[in-house]
């Protein structure tokens, strides 16, 4: 639970999920406040991802409420939400192409075009999360599953998203590369983040750390 002394930016109330007649979640609530880090953990189905699909609105559920910055999550909020949440799969999705133009594939929707100026600090950010420049001139089909995770994460970051929705993001990583990113999202005090984990070793990349209870499978 946040403290009442701060900003709640993820208020998750009483959410109850059913997959296929199985029940998959009942009676879930969560706060994450701003600049929080919080890890979401369980047995394989526990639904851990689903609750991620359900903050995206790509899910409805059967009971429960879902608030982001104060607003009801609902059919008609939903696109305008979504321009705030990053999220970001264990093994991201960018499409066919070069590293470089698929980051900067999205600064050409007129959404973006305000963002531009972001991609000066490809470099900085790629130093950051220990990728080598000369990546981006190389196919994203050749690149590895950590390489992809990182590249995806930069993608987010660029287009100013501040609140990041991790599924399983480090699965690919070494421990060095893992290390990398948890330092980096920590010193970002201003960027809230809510991850699904199966790793007890990735629990440090947070400020708490939330157990699912285990209904069926399918989550």
């Amino acid at each position: 639970m946040a403290n009442s002394n701060t900003k709640v930016i993820i208020d998750i109330k009483d959410l109850s999920i059913s997959f296929a007649g199985q029940k998959i979640i009942e009676a879930f609530s969560l706060q994450v406040a701003y600049g929080e880090k919080v890890t979401i953990t369980g047995r394989s189905g526990a639904g851990k991802s689903t609750i991620l699909r359900c903050l995206q609105g790509f899910m409805q559920p059967e009971a429960g409420s879902i608030h982001i910055a104060g607003k009801p999550l609902t059919p008609d909020t939903v696109w305008a939400m979504r321009a705030s949440l990053a999220y970001v799969a264990q093994e991201p999705d960018l499409g066919t192409g070069g590293v470089r133009e698929i980051i900067e594939r999205p600064f050409n929707y007129r959404a973006n075009h305000s963002l531009k100026a972001n991609l000066s600090r490809l470099p900085e950010y790629f130093e950051i999360f220990n990728l080598p420049l000369d990546l981006l001139d190389k196919e994203i089909a050749l690149l590895s599953g950590g390489e992809k995770q990182r590249v995806a994460l930069i993608c987010a970051i660029l287009l100013d998203r501040h609140i990041f929705l991790l599924d399983e993001v480090a699965s690919a990583l070494d421990q060095t590369n893992y290390q990398a990113v948890a330092k980096y999202f920590f010193s970002r005090r201003d960027l809230t983040v809510l991850s699904v984990f199966h790793e007890p070793a990735k629990y440090d990349f947070s400020d708490r750390v939330v157990e699912l209870p285990y209904y069926s499978r399918g989550g």
